[in-house]
């Protein structure tokens, strides 16, 4: 191997071991999370520091509009410094020839972080925890589904036929039969995710038809938001491989449970390695209530980054397995804030709002966010909540429209993730629900056009 593939992690050295390089991936992840970015020749890429990319992809919509958020210098599409990463370089291990992906940092052209790509969003939250000494930890869940094809935006959501010649049966969550319905599917998501070095927690059949969770190791925020865009792409390619697509729509099927990226936090002490939810005899210490406080007080606003699209609400649903509110409670999965069983030294906490549908680097900055504005405020959550929370009102907006004009109003969360990333999103949001709202649905045909 040349010089600079000796230097990569160990996992794509194994995957190259003895085999030639053709092509190298180069990608940044836009404000959807879509993989952008160009395919080169393994030797060209050895000779290049980094390539252009035009800052126009962090304005365009999730449909392939724009949003008018270039600022003063108007539309230009000036170019951006893509610089590679390389600690993330990992295999495709679907393509035809010998390929590696690569995740790039954006620059501007006097070397300072783009503000509106997500991955530099996420290092700024970040490095305001560490500026306090603190060093956070997530484990992000994956939920998805694994569905027929569907070739026609008309056409309803199917599941997918297993294994058995059936269609994928709802209800069936945790059953190991209905995981090995899936299993050639999973079968390939496992090998994809060695190939790519990556460990997986566990998979486990949800309650949805088709519905599966992925659950990974809890590790560094910026590491796992990687592994989650990777895994992403891996999911769909296994899918396709068997004659079916993974989706990862919040609520792709009526009926059916939406897909949460659930996101477990804690706060480590970089000096001491101690867990700052956790205090003397082994109790829970103010920085645990500040962070829970943090997130009942800020989650509403940042819930149009967590459920980015106008389907991300129909997931919250009351007795659909999504909270609809932010209560916390402990061993309580009704709650938007859930408190797991663990060992004192694991103590977290787990936001259950995030829908599997958000940017990863995203969903997890906002997050974090909303967990350190709640580190400085100091202040004290509501009681713990025991008992069903889907019997109390719900306290989170319904829909894009609300939770983007919350967002707006929301300096606090626009000073931690960044004032010019908050005001790119919220352009290029409000362009996609215009988008939207132009769209007339079955449900108005159906019932509106001959009854009003």
């Amino acid at each position: 191997m040349s010089d600079w593939t000796s230097k990569l992690p160990e996992a794509a050295q194994t995957y190259l071991d003895g085999r030639r390089l053709d092509e190298v991936e180069c990608i940044v992840a836009d404000l959807p999370g879509i993989a952008r970015g160009k395919a080169v020749p393994a030797s060209k890429f050895a000779r290049q520091d980094f390539f252009h990319l035009p800052d126009s992809i962090f304005y365009q919509t999730i449909t392939g509009g724009w949003g008018e958020a270039a600022g003063e210098e108007g539309f230009i599409e000036k170019d951006m410094i893509l610089r590679p990463d390389m600690e993330t370089a990992t295999a495709a291990p679907w393509t035809g020839d010998w390929t590696l992906q690569v995740i790039h940092d954006a620059y501007d052209r006097k070397g300072a972080p783009v503000p509106f790509s997500p991955r530099n969003v996420l290092k700024r939250v970040v490095s305001l925890y560490e500026a306090q000494g603190w060093k956070p930890v997530v484990a992000p869940e994956m939920e998805f589904f694994l569905i027929a094809r569907n070739l026609d935006p008309a056409q309803e959501i199917q599941p997918m036929t297993g294994r058995s010649g059936r269609p994928a049966a709802a209800r069936q969550a945790y059953s190991m039969t209905a995981v090995d319905e899936f299993g050639p599917v999973i079968d390939d998501i496992y090998d994809f995710a060695e190939a790519q070095g990556f460990e997986i927690d566990g998979i486990t059949q949800e309650g949805g038809a088709g519905q599966l969770e992925i659950n990974l190791r809890h590790g560094d925020p910026v590491k796992l938001a990687d592994e989650v865009f990777y895994f992403k792409r891996l999911i769909r390619e296994a899918a396709l491989r068997h004659d079916c697509f993974a989706t990862f729509m919040a609520k792709p099927i009526e009926d059916e449970p939406g897909s949460a990226m659930h996101i477990h936090h804690s706060i480590l002490d970089i000096e001491t390695g101690q867990n700052l939810f956790v205090g003397p005899q082994d109790g829970d210490t103010d920085a645990f209530f500040y962070f829970i406080a943090g997130l009942q007080n800020h989650m509403p606003a940042a819930l149009a980054v967590m459920a980015p699209f106008v389907n991300s609400y129909r997931r919250y649903v009351k007795d659909h397995a999504a909270p609809i509110n932010l209560a916390w409670g402990r061993d309580n999965r009704t709650t938007g804030i859930r408190i797991p069983l663990s060992d004192p030294a694991a103590r977290r906490v787990e936001n259950r709002i995030a829908g599997m549908d958000c940017n990863p680097y995203l969903g997890i900055a906002a997050s974090l966010a909303c967990g350190y504005i709640g580190l400085m405020e100091e202040r004290r959550p509501s009681p713990q909540f025991r008992g069903d929370a889907y019997e109390g009102d719900g306290d989170i907006p319904r829909v894009l429209g609300q939770a983007l004009d919350l967002f707006d109003n929301a300096t606090a969360l626009h000073d931690v993730l960044g004032p010019d990333f908050a005001r790119v999103y919220s352009i290029v949001k409000r362009a996609e629900y215009d988008e939207f709202l132009q769209v007339i649905s079955p449900w108005e045909r159906e019932h509106l056009l001959l009854n009003v």
